[in-house]
């Protein structure tokens, strides 16, 4: 009994030695766990947390809209739409008050397409083909663009936004067709010049273009006779483009600034937007000469000229002027106020 009682204990002295040689090693390996494993522990890599969507002021965020981007339908407040909008459509290296004055326009131009129907039918209120309605551009994709400027143009966009909450261009107590462009020939253009109808608060008024520092100000475009018939024909088909090349296009009319009003190509009376449409002009502000075997175009400024120009409201914002005054003086009859 005792010889049994001897063997028991020896065995489970045994058991325990063996327990203690297999756990000791992992006793001194586990207080050290967390530096040596931290790679498999995702607790131990902290998330990076997305940028907050802007805070709206009070009248934006109180309307919502239905965004079409591509395919796809995005809510968000009036207010964080245009920060979107002014990112994509002035350069944030602007001045400050040119940019408030860009996002009244862009907040303008939001309010008459929602008044007018828009283009989107039930689907969506507005969208972001700068075709059909206004760019816009999302803040990854602009912080890109920006580079190590980033945070400064971002902060400054939406300052702009923030800083006219509400403001509007009204004429008559509604808002405009705020349409916009890059920059003029020292002069914009009324509507009716530009489209069929003449607006009163889309006339022609200066503006002050620093041309030397706007990009591509003066550009030249050359068409052989081959392109330059085909771009006409397509254009006016029952244009006489028979002849010498240098009689297709005669009798230039222009306004004070040098942008064609109308002009005959191939004996047809046509405005001076059409044949830049139909070449793929910069503006309208264009002259031609007789090239070998073709025409080759002098072009000033870029866009329809109508409205506000983006380059000449950064001129007047350095000289001193606020927002208000540059919407004033670039729609005539307006005042600015919440709508």
């Amino acid at each position: 009994m005792n010889q049994h009682h001897s063997i028991r204990q020896s065995f489970a002295v045994s058991a325990l030695l063996l327990a203690a040689l297999f756990l000791l090693p992992l006793a001194v390996v586990a207080p050290f766990r967390p530096k040596l494993f931290a790679q498999e522990d995702p607790a131990e890599i902290p998330a990076e947390e997305p940028a907050p969507p802007l805070s709206s002021g009070q009248s934006d965020a109180g309307r919502l809209l239905r965004v079409l981007d591509g395919g796809t339908v995005t809510e968000l407040d009036l207010g964080q739409y245009l920060v979107g909008v002014v990112r994509a459509e002035m350069p944030a290296a602007f001045e400050l008050e040119a940019l408030k004055a860009q996002a009244a326009a862009a907040r303008t131009y939001t309010l008459y397409k929602l008044q007018t129907g828009g283009n989107h039918g039930e689907t969506a209120d507005i969208c972001t083909d700068s075709t059909c309605c206004q760019a816009y551009i999302s803040e990854e994709r602009a912080r890109a663009n920006w580079g190590a400027e980033a945070d400064a143009y971002e902060a400054k966009v939406e300052q702009a936004v923030q800083e006219t909450d509400g403001q509007t261009i009204l004429y008559g107590g509604v808002p405009i067709l705020a349409v916009f462009h890059s920059s003029s020939a020292g002069l914009t253009r009324a509507s009716g010049e530009v489209w069929v109808n003449d607006l009163p608060y889309l006339q022609a008024v200066s503006s002050p273009e620093p041309g030397e520092q706007i990009p591509n100000y003066y550009s030249r475009a050359e068409f052989s006779a081959d392109d330059l018939r085909k771009k006409l024909l397509e254009a006016f088909p029952s244009a006489d483009l028979t002849g010498d090349v240098s009689t297709w296009l005669r009798n230039p009319v222009t306004d004070r600034a040098g942008s064609v009003v109308t002009a005959e190509a191939g004996g047809l009376t046509v405005k001076g937007t059409q044949i830049r449409s139909a070449l793929g002009l910069r503006s309208a502000c264009f002259t031609w000469e007789a090239a070998e075997d073709g025409l080759t175009f002098y072009v000033t400024g870029y866009g329809h000229g109508v409205g506000l120009s983006q380059y000449g409201a950064n001129e007047m914002a350095a000289e001193g002027a606020d927002y208000r005054e540059i919407l004033t003086h670039y729609y005539t009859g307006v005042t600015v106020e919440p709508y």
